[in-house]
């Protein structure tokens, strides 16, 4: 890549004062770069992004396949083939190196695209001002000029200038190492001041702790300091699951196993006086067939399939071992705003000292004379970093601030006029731990109004007077008494409170929190989502429990809990912030501990509070899923086993730190993408139940059968020959494993309680399932084969084809017997499975075709089947269905009389 000269030398941005790097740059700090101007810088210095996520090439997805354990046993079987002049043999195991380099060829290159398109789902967005107005756009639209607005929870996204600053913190340590967050400003440093002391410069791949400001961007792309130290990688690294790592684990253990007993299989056949030919071919065969080499890639593809449905369902999931991770989910720690509400705030009641103003009276509009209710809503605006347009999705900002700057342009009052007769001087950013805000306008000359919102009990302690009809009175206990009531009866009612208060100053140095003038309430509704009701029952249905963890008052907690269904009048155990312990003292009490652990609602809560609730659940053995949204909750985010951004209101810090990205922000997709998470682990463990059974049947009886020297008409003759197993390998292992892996999967499987993080895939319950499966297709086969014998007067090859057919035929119909025991024979989770339906009519085409069209059936040594050997086919196949039928019966009816003791 050539190296892109900027307009300005970025070593001399921390240097120079701002003005000197705006004109430099030919930007202007009112109005930013126009549109012409920034599709010109744009072909200049081109994307801003430091490197693009290298696609997989088709070869190199290719080249992989010839890689595999498979494929290196393929090819011994191949050559010792051409070794003993077995050319026909040779050549066809040579087609099957390839039909199975195919599968594997474009299973995988679906799996990978699948992937790769999930890459571009998600996008960073920067605001900028061009043209004079206030946008969001994709960051690697960025040119060096752009004047960029910045807050707390925000990912710098290129090389930037400060202009102006307020209480400004930035997270470094991805470029510096630095921990703790670094104080910034707008006053320049020395030229050799070292990159972790340039406190007037933001850096790409650094976030905003706390604070807010703007600046001008110097360098972009390759050209930032990130570029040109390469510390950071833009897209994650390419992951192994614990599932998949668990399935590899699995794969191997039995891989020593089956070469194991295949050198036994070849030992004693040659020692019984086969052909030495015939039994190495049988036992290389034998170890391609019991190799699951299916496993991982069908769960690649069942999990990039369920991360596909999740996507179209509004849940991106930042990390592919998040899925399973899912199913296990046992605790979900919700916020209230946004997630159990619609985040779609207005303020509904204006609260001053003697009245009380509503939205229905139309108040908005008659305030004009009513100056108390005017310096209220002025405050309100003045107070604000969010932007409104009467076109709702054109606003930006938080919803709160949104809505007051709606409730100042319903009554007249307009941003950007306010803002223009009273400029800002100075801004104190909000800050979570104050839980208040403050700005300086100049009114006029050397005069300022500081105008102060926050949470009402704070706002309330910091004033010394109260406004009532234009006039400042001594706010007395009495007074600030009611005001504390009238707050705890707004929020009784659902409604989110802010405090408004102001007091004129000469300077904008000092502390703004001094000395206020209490002005009222307003009061704002956010109404709760009308489909978190049912998704609260379907979590208490599936045994996962949901606590509200809210920075809001207990009283608004309440109500809105109450509201959805999360707590009744009878069942509510609710702790403030300020009555839980600290984990020490968690630590030496259990009965604090289980106070805690019992309690489904924690309000006013703070981020260093959340981390603790997290660890505490996790130390008591919990799968834990935790709402955020803030730059604040990013240590619990990533502390939870799931941690879950939302989407829409969530700062890039807190996304970036997640697991999972609401993009509705919606509780509802939280239980839907817990469901997906199930869904595929129930589906993984059914594919690998049942390609683990038919390889067990399918060794015990050929095993067996070697060990016995067993002829027909003066020849030996074994259940399968090497051809015949490889060939069945292809089509007993490939297509119905992966219809059930990307099968829609069990539909009650919200029904049940969450599995165990620990629990394996394939328990001893399940193990032993396996081997009774696997004895029951052994068994039935070997009875086909020595009722072919001893019973008819078939030839070896006839008889050979009967035990050919009726293996595969049995192990297809197999499939029926992964259904949930509870579900009915006819109607269930695998006969309503389309996948299912289409891999087997694949599955008996091929079969068809293996033994009717000569020159395949020439290739494989079996014969067109007549009458009576698809009759000993039928009989064969059914037998194993048959026996798995009963077995899934008896578990119905042992569960169904385990439930009435209970319940008795």
């Amino acid at each position: 890549m050539n190296r892109r000269t900027p307009i300005t030398s970025p070593e001399k941005a921390w240097a120079a004062d701002f003005e000197d790097v705006l004109n430099d740059l030919q930007s202007r700090r009112e109005k930013g770069l126009t549109r012409a101007e920034v599709k010109k810088r744009l072909e200049k210095f081109g994307a801003n992004q430091l490197r693009k996520h290298e696609r997989k090439s088709i070869w190199q997805i290719l080249v992989d396949q010839f890689k595999s354990l498979i494929i290196l046993l393929l090819a011994v079987a191949a050559a010792v083939s051409f070794l003993y002049n077995e050319i026909l043999e040779g050549w066809a195991i040579t087609v099957v190196i390839v039909i199975n380099t195919a599968i594997g060829f474009f299973t995988e290159l679906r799996a990978v695209r699948s992937m790769e398109a999930l890459y571009k789902l998600g996008r960073v967005e920067t605001r900028v001002r061009r043209n004079g107005e206030i946008i969001k756009i994709d960051a690697r639209n960025l040119v060096p000029g752009d004047i960029i607005l910045f807050e707390g929870g925000d990912v710098i996204t290129a090389d930037i200038r400060i202009i102006e600053a307020s209480k400004l913190q930035a997270d470094e340590s991805p470029l510096t190492g630095e921990s703790m967050p670094v104080g910034k400003e707008a006053e320049p440093v020395e030229k050799d001041t070292v990159l972790g002391d340039r406190t007037s410069m933001l850096y790409k791949g650094t976030s905003i702790t706390r604070g807010s400001g703007e600046g001008v961007v110097v360098s972009t792309g390759q050209e930032t300091e990130l570029g040109h130290i390469s510390s950071l990688v833009e897209d994650a690294e390419e992951e192994q699951t614990p599932l998949e790592e668990r399935l590899d684990k699995l794969g191997y253990r039995l891989l020593v196993l089956t070469l194991v007993i295949t050198v036994l299989i070849s030992i004693s056949g040659i020692l019984s006086g086969k052909e030495t030919f015939l039994m190495i071919q049988t036992g290389i065969a034998l170890a391609v067939a019991a190799i699951p080499e299916g496993l991982p890639i069908v769960a690649t593809i069942a999990l990039a399939k369920g991360m596909r449905i999740m996507a179209r369902k509004n849940a991106l999931i930042n990390r592919l071992s998040s899925v399973e991770t899912l199913g296990a989910t046992e605790t979900i720690f919700s916020d209230k705003t946004g997630t159990l509400t619609e985040n779609k705030m207005s303020v509904t009641r204006l609260l001053l000292s003697e009245r009380e103003l509503d939205a229905e009276s139309g108040f908005f509009e008659k305030n004009g004379e009513d100056k108390d209710a005017k310096l209220a809503l002025e405050t309100g605006v003045f107070c604000n970093n969010a932007t409104y347009s009467d076109d709702q999705d054109e606003s930006s900002g938080d919803p709160l601030e949104v809505a007051l700057l709606e409730a100042g342009h319903l009554a007249g009052i307009e941003q950007k006029e306010l803002l223009e007769q009273y400029p800002e001087a100075r801004e104190e950013a909000f800050d979570p731990e104050v839980k208040m805000m403050a700005t300086w306008n100049e009114v006029e000359q050397d005069r300022y109004r500081i105008s102060v919102k926050g949470a009402p009990d704070t706002v309330l302690d910091h004033c010394k007077s109260y406004l009532r009809n234009g006039e400042q009175l001594s706010l007395s206990e009495e007074e600030r008494s009611k005001w504390e009531t009238i707050n705890e009866e707004l929020a009784a009612d659902g409604l989110r409170v802010i405090a408004l208060a102001y007091r004129y100053t000469d300077t904008t140095e000092g502390n703004p929190y001094e000395n206020l003038v209490f002005v009222g309430m307003v009061g704002l509704l956010d109404p709760p989502r009308k489909d978190v009701r049912s998704a609260i029952e379907a979590c208490k249905e599936a045994g996962i429990r949901v606590v509200m963890v809210t920075g809001d008052q207990p009283q608004t907690a309440e109500f809105i809990a109450k509201s959805v269904g999360l707590v009744t009048e009878e069942h509510t155990e609710l702790i403030h912030g300020q009555d839980l312990p600290s984990p020490k003292k968690l630590e030496a009490s259990r009965k604090n501990t289980q106070q805690i652990m019992g309690a489904n609602i924690f309000a006013r809560i703070s981020p260093k509070q959340k981390l603790d609730l997290i660890e505490l659940y996790q130390k008591n053995g919990h799968v834990v899923g935790m709402t955020g949204d803030g730059v604040n909750d990013a240590p619990a985010l990533k502390k939870a086993d799931i941690g879950i951004a939302m989407g829409q209101r969530g700062t890039q810090v807190a996304r970036e730190a997640s697991h999972m990205v609401l993009t509705d922000d919606a509780f509802s997709t939280i239980v839907t993408a817990i469901k997906q998470g199930r869904v595929i682990f129930d589906n993984i463990r059914k594919f690998v139940i049942y390609l683990l059974s038919g390889n067990v049947g399918e060794i015990l009886a050929v095993a067996i059968a070697s060990f016995l020297s067993i002829q027909v008409g003066g020849v030996e003759v074994l259940p399968l020959l090497p051809l015949q197993i490889l060939y069945l390998n292809l089509l007993n292992d490939v297509f119905p494993a992966l219809a059930l892996g990307i099968g829609p999967g069990n539909p009650v499987v919200m029904r049940q309680p969450p599995r165990g993080a620990d629990e394996p895939i394939i328990t001893r319950f399940h193990w032993g399932e396996i081997g009774g499966y696997g004895a029951l297709i052994g068994a039935t086969i070997l009875g086909v084969f020595f009722w072919s014998i001893y019973g008819t007067s078939m030839g070896p090859e006839e008889v050979v084809t009967t035990t050919f057919l009726s293996l595969s035929i049995a192990r297809l119909l197999h499939v029926f017997n992964m259904r949930r025991p509870e579900s009915g024979f006819f109607r269930n989770e695998i006969t309503q499975n389309r996948w299912v339906w289409a891999a087997l009519g694949l599955d008996v085409g091929l079969l068809l075709l293996a033994v009717y069209w000569t020159p395949l059936a020439g290739v494989l040594k079996v014969t067109a089947p007549n009458a009576t050997m698809w009759m000993f086919v039928a009989v064969g196949s059914i037998i194993p269905l048959i026996g798995g039928q009963i077995y899934l019966a008896y578990r119905k009816r042992t569960a169904n009389s385990s439930r009435s003791e209970a319940s008795s």
